[in-house]
């Protein structure tokens, strides 16, 4: 690989790294299988660098993907691991997890692959309804369904629920907000009053 494609290869996966390993560990709630997905992902994306960024394109879905799909296919690999686990019991907790951290990926465990996808692209990597449709090969209102179902299961699982206030502007300004709405949805008697 030329020098500058190199470079711009480099300094990609020192910006992105993290972020994706975070979203891949929140769909998979393992922190070795989701570094493993993203490691690998890079590796492709090295090989193919020309063809994935040509015309300027953001490689970022591209590697977002096949890590993605990376840590599916290790899901069902890891049914053949069950024996393994029963006779040397669970792995020990990884150190300086907090209990909220804990608690949110054992409640994310909850979710349904598709509803748990959408909760990662949408809320964890902060992408718009019409992109998290587009990356899952959903339709907008599946995406926002999922949404919807995966925010009822997760208050559910979550004791510590925190609400979100006038004042947090991270999710109420955007057009495509699922919870945008969430008021019409409630018979008359629940509806917030102003």
């Amino acid at each position: 690989m030329p020098g500058p494609a190199r470079e711009d290869f480099d300094r990609f996966y020192l910006t992105n790294v993290k972020r994706l390993t975070a979203a891949v560990y929140a769909m998979t709630g393992d922190a070795g299988e989701a570094e493993d997905a993203v490691q690998e992902a890079f590796v492709r994306a090295w090989q193919r660098w020309a063809k994935i960024t040509a015309g300027g394109a953001d490689p970022t879905p591209w590697i977002r993907t096949v890590a993605m799909r990376l840590a599916v296919s290790s899901w069902r690999k890891s049914r053949n691991r069950i024996s393994a686990h029963l006779r040397h019991g669970p792995p020990q907790d990884l150190p300086g997890l907090g209990p909220e951290h804990v608690a949110l990926v054992e409640a994310l465990r909850q979710l349904r692959p598709d509803q748990r996808r959408a909760v990662v692209l949408y809320y964890l990597l902060d992408l718009p309804i019409a992109a998290v449709a587009q990356e899952t090969g959903a339709s907008t209102g599946a995406v926002k369904t999922r949404l919807r179902r995966a925010r009822a299961v997760l208050g559910r699982h979550l004791t510590d629920r925190t609400r979100r206030t006038p004042a947090d502007p991270v999710r109420s300004e955007r057009d495509d907000d699922p919870d945008r709405y969430a008021d019409a949805q409630l018979p008359k008697e629940t509806r917030a009053r102003g």
